[in-house]
């Protein structure tokens, strides 16, 4: 049974704060709005800044599966939050790729 986390309603980090109810991220004075996967990923992310969280860790609290034989949908959704947060997402410096690990963002 994977452990649940509580997820506060703002998270901040760096400058970003995450508002959860309106799936929206401030950064830089700016608003960026988020889908509800994206905004959990983002709080899973912001919750460990620094560190890197599995790629298992974030399928199981952001889709409720232990199901790892795809994680495209993962890729997809981290592509998509770098598109939002990052100033150059083909060179990320906000949410890296440690690979055979998982994800990790740095401030």
């Amino acid at each position: 049974m994977p452990r649940q986390r509580s997820i506060t309603q703002k998270v901040e980090v760096g400058g970003m704060i995450l508002d959860m109810e309106k799936a929206c991220l401030k950064k830089n004075g700016g608003l960026i709005h988020l889908t509800p996967k994206e905004t959990k990923l983002m709080a899973l992310l912001m919750q460990n800044v620094g560190k890197v969280v599995s790629r298992s860790e974030l399928m199981q609290e952001v889709w409720n599966t232990e199901y790892l034989g795809d994680t495209r949908t993962l890729d997809v959704h981290i592509c998509w939050l770098r598109q939002k947060i990052e100033e150059n997402p083909r060179i990320p410096e906000r949410i890296l790729t440690r690979r055979g690990q998982g994800y990790e963002l740095r401030i």
